[in-house]
């Protein structure tokens, strides 16, 4: 009789961890993905957003406002998906490094990705100024300032996690005086406003194309990542222990941090530089599900969408002009990430 108890508890517990992590993994996402559909400047109601949409997929004529399909298919929708695709990105990709490099403190912009990419959108903007080229320019430079830190970790002859921190640290305290620089010289009533807004980031410019564009580096990465998740597990735990587990730790390690730079440059390419995201929400993540990579990998993603999404909607609502992302996100961040510290909540052992 008590098997039997203990046997039914045990299935109703497994029962709800299974209803609740469902919930987190896809309801959460659909609920803040259709709340941010139905909010904008643009007045509109849940029916008439749903009611072009559903024509629009069932090929039904158009008996709707032209101008609100334009805002729906060409403005809020592009911009949603980028918000949720750049958010998750960033948390899977700051939730990867703090594994790798065992500190809750590492953020995705740990190796001087985000000064690389600023420093090349800031290029492209003084040189050019055309969407195309600042995105390649952040790209490139985002994913060179990652292998110019690596590059001096070779040098000093040496695989430890602190000297390459350490080196992502130089690489970028160097391309933040570049960005200076560049500051420095641009037009004050041209290049430099476009510069310093770039560099706090917005979705404001968001197209269809920069979606298209984002979508096969973000899966990519994070597919590399969900696919190695369980070694990352296993990499946290060191060096030594990872090799004695049959782990190759430089290798497997290597490929996620390039897995991780690919997720954060695409990111910063599209957005600009947008904080706090991949520091908090892995901490989120983890006193939701526990310390299991496995876990934690999928709920950072859905948890980051999430946040950036509402971030974002927050953006483009509370004002009569459009707030950079990265105010919103440090100031949002910053207090939640301190109550995180007060409770002892980093779940970090």
């Amino acid at each position: 009789m008590f098997d039997k108890q203990l046997t039914a508890d045990r299935q109703g517990r497994s029962g709800r961890y299974f209803s609740s992590r469902l919930f987190f993994l896809i309801g959460l996402p659909v609920v803040c993905f259709l709340a941010a559909l139905f909010f904008g400047r643009f007045d509109a109601t849940p029916y008439d957003v749903c009611r072009i949409i559903f024509g629009k997929l069932t090929g039904q004529s158009n008996t709707w406002n032209p101008t609100l399909e334009a805002v729906i298919f060409n403005i809020r929708l592009p911009r949603i998906i980028a918000a949720m695709l750049i958010g998750g990105g960033l948390s899977v990709s700051g939730a990867s490094f703090q594994g790798v490099f065992r500190n809750p403190l590492v953020s995705p912009f740990i190796l001087g990705v985000a000064t690389g990419a600023g420093f090349g959108a800031a290029l492209g903007i003084l040189f050019s100024g055309s969407d195309i080229v600042i995105q390649c320019t952040a790209f490139t430079f985002g994913l060179a300032a990652v292998l110019l830190s690596y590059g001096l970790t070779r040098i000093y002859k040496t695989s430890s996690i602190l000297v390459m921190a350490l080196s992502g640290v130089i690489v970028g305290s160097f391309f933040s005086a570049l960005i200076s620089l560049i500051k420095y010289v641009a037009d004050p009533y041209d290049k430099l406003p476009v510069i310093v807004f770039w560099l706090m980031g917005s979705l404001a410019t968001i197209t269809k194309h920069d979606v298209l564009g984002l979508v096969f580096p973000m899966a990519l990465g994070i597919g590399l990542i969900m696919s190695m998740r369980w070694k990352i597990n296993v990499l946290s735990m060191g060096g030594e222990e990872a090799r004695s587990l049959g782990l190759e730790s430089g290798w497997d390690r290597m490929l996620l941090i390039m897995a991780a730079t690919l997720i954060t440059a695409s990111a910063v390419a599209i957005s600009g530089v947008v904080g706090w995201v991949g520091l908090v929400i892995p901490h989120l993540a983890r006193m939701v599900g526990g310390p299991d990579y496995r876990n934690l990998i999928p709920l950072s993603m859905s948890f980051g969408a999430c946040y950036l999404l509402l971030i974002d909607t927050m953006a483009r609502n509370m004002a009569s002009g459009e707030i950079p992302l990265g105010i919103l996100t440090a100031t949002v961040g910053a207090p939640v990430f301190a109550l995180i510290l007060k409770k002892g909540s980093l779940g970090w052992s």
